[in-house]
């Protein structure tokens, strides 16, 4: 959701490729024990309301770097640059989802990929 709101327009395109990445990701299953699960679990709704896109990106960040702390310190090294992967992977295909202003990924979604990456504790390449 923090690329899907970090431009505007293409909201309905790019919730399509956020369901086809977990789809793809399913697809691959075995390959890693920990995404088969997070991509198998039914998403929760989060009903917080957040008042403004940088309240939502900044509260997702600190999950991201939440997140990747807990799976160093129980997951192996090799699960958690998997989880790396598929974050990454799933911001980017989410902001090739819709051309803005000419551009397959726009400025805002370029720079809420690195902020995701940085929040990950890695960078977007």
């Amino acid at each position: 959701m923090i690329v899907v709101t970090a431009a505007h327009g293409g909201m309905f395109r790019e919730t399509i490729a956020m369901s086809k990445a977990f789809a793809e990701a399913r697809s691959e299953h075995g390959q890693s024990e920990l995404l088969d699960e997070i991509v198998a679990a039914k998403p929760k709704a989060d009903h917080t309301r957040y008042r403004t896109p940088q309240e939502l990106r900044d509260n997702g960040l600190r999950h991201l770097s939440t997140a990747v702390a807990l799976l160093e310190s129980k997951a192996t090294t090799e699960e958690v640059e998997g989880y790396r992967r598929f974050v990454l992977t799933l911001a980017n295909k989410v902001a090739a989802a819709h051309r803005e202003d000419g551009q397959s990924v726009s400025p805002a979604e370029a720079e809420a990929i690195d902020q995701i990456a940085a929040a990950l504790g890695t960078t977007n390449a």
